[in-house]
């Protein structure tokens, strides 16, 4: 089965998961986009209300920040995979709970093995959390971190500067160094 393959299956199998309670509240699981061969894999908190209205990830005001930072880091949206660390949009929007993520996981881990990217960027400390649990974003938003072959660069969410704009130039900053890391071929 070719790595695309895999992807669309796994969205099939997303898309009717009933392993936790968020399927009953939501109106479309978001699997994630992108192309298989990504070198650079982005990993969110959640589905928002945009999102599992459209099944997509990062659509709303969120996406529309992550699309100017990657902007920013100059990297192309349609040649990264976005997705999230649960593929339901939690009610109300509240943070993921333990057995939401731990629901979510395998499919998270299943992406991750198909695209095989050379960096996977995590927004926000939930996703963070999932790969890194005693980690604090604030010590190393930034930077890169190493998990077996695999490299991470971790950067506040897109949505942060919504509701906190003195993020924003942190994030941008953040941005361009990952755009240093594509540059230096990392990526």
């Amino acid at each position: 089965m070719t790595d695309e393959a895999v992807l669309q299956e796994l969205a099939r199998e997303i898309r009717s998961c009933v392993k936790c309670p968020l399927h009953l509240s939501r109106r479309n699981a978001v699997p994630g986009e992108g192309p298989s061969d990504a070198t650079l894999m982005i990993i969110g908190e959640a589905p928002g209300r945009n999102e599992d209205e459209q099944g997509r990830p990062f659509v709303g005001a969120a996406g529309r920040n992550l699309d100017d930072l990657l902007s920013e880091a100059g990297v192309s949206r349609d040649s990264v995979f976005i997705t999230n660390t649960v593929k339901c949009r939690p009610p109300a929007n509240r943070r993921p709970a333990r057995d939401e993520l731990d629901a979510c996981h395998p499919y998270l881990r299943r992406q991750t093995e198909a695209i095989a990217p050379k960096v996977i960027v995590l927004l926000g400390d939930a996703a963070l959390k999932e790969f890194f649990p005693g980690s604090s974003l604030g010590q190393v938003h930034g930077k890169t971190m190493k998990r077996g072959s695999l490299l991470f660069f971790s950067t506040y969410h897109p949505a942060s500067v919504i509701y906190n704009p003195s993020l924003k130039e942190v994030l941008k900053d953040d941005f361009r160094k990952l755009g240093a890391l594509t540059r230096e071929g990392k990526v």
